[in-house]
């Protein structure tokens, strides 16, 4: 599995940039184009990253985000295993768990 992401959306993108980076000591840069928009760091093997709030699925909790070679496949076996595809994806996608649980896929790089 690659480094994971932990995903917190903020109402004040600068106040949430100044806990988390005071928090964990560390500074979290600017995304590149194929990132999104927001910011994230790496740190101990995770990637922590804060986005400006928004209305979509990913933009109202915290959101962890797994890394998977098949975004398609990994939707199938998530609805096979009683979770729930909130927003499909072909390089990311959202959906809960058979709890209720959200969470977010990921491509995996090509590199």
């Amino acid at each position: 599995m690659a480094v994971p992401l932990i995903e917190f959306p903020a109402d004040e993108p600068e106040r949430a940039l100044r806990f988390w980076s005071g928090l964990l000591e560390v500074e979290l840069a600017p995304r590149g184009d194929r990132a999104g928009e927001g910011w994230e760091a790496v740190e101990d093997g995770t990637r922590v990253g804060v986005h400006r709030r928004g209305v979509g699925p990913g933009d109202t909790h915290s959101l962890p985000y797994f890394t998977v070679a098949d975004v398609t496949g990994a939707l199938e076996r998530v609805r096979e295993l009683g979770g729930t595809v909130i927003h499909p994806g072909e390089r990311w996608a959202i959906c809960r768990d058979s709890e209720g649980s959200p969470f977010a896929l990921a491509a995996a790089d090509p590199d």
